[in-house]
């Protein structure tokens, strides 16, 4: 796993807490909830590509 991938989602992560902070100081908790759950699936979306190779590793480890 790369480093940098580590700061991307700690960067997201950042991002959507503080708009999520925001967002309800402003009575928008409807809009609070869909950023969390954007943010959820950003994260997964930048995580499928290693989860590919995790299970490519395992495939070729047990010989599958």
């Amino acid at each position: 796993m790369n480093i940098d991938l580590i700061f991307k989602i700690a960067g997201v992560g950042i991002i959507v807490s503080v708009l999520n902070i925001v967002l309800k100081k402003a009575d928008r908790d409807d809009q609070a909830m869909l950023m969390c759950l954007a943010g959820i699936v950003v994260v997964l979306l930048m995580l499928v590509d290693e989860i590919y190779q995790l299970f490519d590793t395992l495939r070729s480890l047990f010989a599958l």
